[in-house]
């Protein structure tokens, strides 16, 4: 079995929970996940399995979408309802310095990780010194906030809550922009909640729990839950090899422009078994620019970087199929 699985992980799993309990449901060694959600996290969590693992780190690059609950007055160790309270600050904000103090850190900022993460530091993940009680200087590193929707100010009760959406980039850690917002209104804050609604183009409207996925193993309905490599790269342009092409795309080989031609998504899943006589791109290819590269028959193979200097594709990575 070969693509992607987006599953829903349910709180009080690790990431490694979960494809531990997937290689057991689908009885597959080949497993691996593109971006650690915390055990008290829960929401999108694309799986990779057989030849799709190659794709892991890949999409771990991509940007992501949260919807979370931010504590204000309250700052503890994990920066988040798991560790142990620091501080407890009284609340005397307006929700116009809420927005103000939420809206300040839309665009790219830099952002300290936090020491409860899965960064490396001299061979030693940062979560592994916390726990022995080491906190070290971490160097703040750029991360891109691209919006950040203010859905609930709640100001007059006990708790002092404020539930956001946000669409960041790779590395932001939305407990650390919580603590940020918290420290901006001088009140201190940590993440209550958290739950990632989008990786990429995989959305929370399409994920499945493991306890669905076993009942579709069950029903004999597992192909219905694996969804293609592709699917990864959607905004790659496309190409198809020609016959003749199809030669060098099967060994990896370098692809000279006139092996290959452009195809739309739609030609691409056309059921007509006919193809077109093959010819060079309909456009320029752009340098450096990746490319989905699928055989003459239309199945996917592999990721290609053009090279405007040599005048033909390079291979960058293969996913050949079963």
């Amino acid at each position: 079995m070969n693509g992607i699985i987006n599953i829903y992980k349910e709180r009080g799993f690790t990431s490694f929970d979960v494809v531990a309990k997937m290689r057991g449901i689908l009885k597959q060694k080949q497993i691996g996940h593109t971006g650690t959600l915390d055990p008290e996290a829960e929401g999108v969590l694309p799986v990779c399995v057989g030849s799709a693992t190659k794709a892991c780190g890949l999409l771990t690059d991509k940007d992501k979408t949260y919807e979370a609950v931010l504590l204000l007055g309250v700052e503890t160790d994990t920066q988040d309802m798991t560790g142990t309270v620091l501080r407890r600050s009284p609340v005397a904000v307006s929700e116009e310095e809420v927005r103000a103090a939420a809206q300040s850190f839309v665009g790219t900022y830099d952002q300290i990780p936090p020491m409860y993460s899965a960064l490396k530091v001299g061979g030693k993940r940062l979560y592994e010194l916390a726990r022995e009680g080491k906190v070290i200087e971490r160097a703040p590193r750029p991360v891109t906030i691209y919006t950040l929707e203010l859905q609930e100010i709640s100001l007059d009760g006990e708790e002092k809550t404020v539930r956001f959406c946000v669409t960041c980039s790779k590395g932001t850690y939305i407990r650390a922009l919580c603590e940020d917002i918290g420290r901006r209104l001088g009140c201190g804050g940590c993440m209550k909640s958290l739950r990632r609604t989008r990786v990429s183009s995989f959305e929370l409207s399409e994920s499945i729990t493991l306890s669905e996925l076993e009942t579709m193993r069950d029903a004999g309905r597992l192909a219905e839950a694996v969804l293609p490599v592709d699917r990864l790269f959607p905004a790659y342009p496309a190409l198809r090899t020609t016959a003749e092409g199809d030669v060098y795309l099967f060994n990896g080989n370098k692809l000279p422009e006139e092996a290959v031609r452009r195809e739309t998504d739609e030609d691409l899943r056309s059921e007509e078994e006919s193809i077109r006589p093959g010819g060079t791109c309909d456009e320029s290819p752009a340098e450096h620019l990746w490319y989905r590269v699928y055989d003459s028959r239309g199945r996917f193979y592999a990721l290609y970087e053009y090279s405007a200097r040599e005048a033909l594709f390079r291979n960058v990575k293969m996913f050949i199929p079963e």
